[in-house]
């Protein structure tokens, strides 16, 4: 039998993780939990995160992103709009994540220490880039950026909004995350046509570039 390397125990250990980190905290009590019930040697286990809670909850949630990505195929997106896209694969993040909202709420209060910040920041934005790129995005100039930005603020307001949740089916959620989807699709509309415009404007800078370089 070929022996587990520790990026594989970390990455079992990390789908393990929430069921125990909702009752210790993202904690080595937690960790010594999950390893227990996973049959992994103790100081194995503690040696896959070093003690360190962000390590542990940034492992979490790219096991989220493999579950989701599982999930949301190229193909059931392909049919899609860009909206029920984006929509989707969110709904998706969170149906993954309701079995463990005790285990998230601890999550992002560890995530929003002053410490945490950059941590929190990286993560937001992983998961952003990992949504749009599932969703078919390819954009490589600003607008790469402005696409991620925009719906890493919007997950993180979702989660916020997720956590205390107490509707049916998590109901109120999924109100304000097509509210907030709306808002990008808007966004993205204008943003298309004020580009277009800029693009028939008369510009001397290109003018200028045309005479010396002809198209």
């Amino acid at each position: 039998m070929t022996e587990e390397t520790l990026d594989q125990t970390r990455a079992r250990l990390a789908a393990e993780l929430p069921q125990h980190a909702a009752f210790d905290g993202w904690s080595a009590a937690a960790v010594d939990a999950a390893a227990e019930a996973l049959g992994i040697t103790r100081s194995v286990a503690q040696l896959a995160f070093g003690g360190r809670a962000v390590l542990m909850i940034d492992a979490w949630f790219a096991t989220i992103d493999a579950s989701m990505l599982e999930k949301m195929t190229p193909d059931s997106l392909a049919s899609m709009k860009i909206r029920a896209r984006i929509a989707g694969l969110v709904e998706t993040r969170l149906n993954l994540l309701a079995p463990h909202k005790e285990a998230l709420r601890r999550a992002l209060s560890i995530l929003a220490l002053p410490q945490n910040v950059l941590a929190a920041t990286q993560l937001g934005w992983r998961a952003a880039d990992v949504m749009w790129c599932a969703a078919g995005d390819t954009a490589t100039d600003y607008n790469h950026y402005t696409k991620r930005a925009i719906l890493a603020g919007v997950y993180a307001a979702t989660l916020t909004v997720f956590v205390n949740d107490e509707s049916a089916e998590h109901m109120d959620t999924s109100a304000f995350l097509a509210r907030r989807i709306d808002g990008i699709m808007q966004f993205e509309k204008t943003k298309a046509r004020l580009v277009a415009q800029s693009d028939l404007a008369f510009s001397p800078a290109r003018f200028l570039g045309r005479l010396r370089y002809p198209v």
